[in-house]
């Protein structure tokens, strides 16, 4: 376990130094820097997995991270688009994967009791945004729907990943107020949101990881006579 650790050293120094840099206003080095945090991700998924055998489950966080990357990317790589519904499509496309993979393949437990402040949570953000949210209401509360639905399947699964589905509802609970109710937003939450969002999907990689590992079976000792 020591050593799948040390595959999130890259992922943990570039996302210092790209948080430091939204809160110092260095935009030059916050754009690469972002589009580097997925792609460090998949490095320490590949370096977690090495010697050990990958799983569909691997590969289902492996296709969520790209989905990220390109919502990360959306105004980079496809710049004909508007911007937030690029985000949110494949944000979107990201969390039903991230879904599947925690109820189907990674769940543990029952959904505790105390998942329904997820369902609050939706409830509320909606009423205080939705004079704001224009054309992008629909799209927004659907996205709110399967953001909230991954907290709730990660609800089922190691507390790595329980902590990592709070971070990124976090993230982008934020982000919220930052682009539909910006006048009310200081400066300082335009890192925060990234901070939040760096801790909840390496959390997520992580916890992933560590399930995947433990639910291998332990080799059985061969007794030579």
């Amino acid at each position: 376990m020591r050593r799948l650790w040390l595959g999130f050293v890259p992922y943990i120094a570039v996302s210092l130094v790209h948080v430091t840099a939204l809160a110092v206003g260095a935009t030059a080095i916050a754009g690469p820097t972002k589009l580097a945090l997925m792609p460090l991700l998949v490095v320490a998924v590949a370096w977690g997995t090495s010697g050990s055998g990958w799983t569909r489950a691997q590969t289902l966080l492996v296709v969520a991270l790209g989905l990220s990357w390109l919502g990360d990317g959306a105004g980079t790589f496809l710049p004909w688009l508007p911007t937030v519904p690029a985000m949110l499509l494949f944000f979107g496309l990201a969390h039903l994967g991230y879904i599947w993979l925690f109820w189907r393949m990674l769940a543990v437990r029952r959904v505790p009791p105390w998942a329904a402040v997820y369902a609050v949570w939706w409830i509320v953000l909606l009423a205080v945004l939705w004079p704001h949210l224009g054309g992008l209401a629909l799209a927004v509360a659907l996205y709110g729907v399967v953001l909230g639905g991954t907290a709730v399947a990660a609800s089922r699964c190691h507390p790595l990943v329980v902590w990592g589905s709070v971070f990124f509802l976090a993230s982008d609970s934020v982000l919220a107020f930052r682009l539909f109710l910006p006048d009310v937003m200081p400066d300082w939450t335009s890192p925060l949101v990234m901070l939040t969002y760096c801790l909840g999907q390496g959390l997520i990689v992580a916890g992933v990881l560590v399930s995947v590992h433990a639910r291998r079976p332990i080799p059985t000792p061969v007794v030579t006579a």
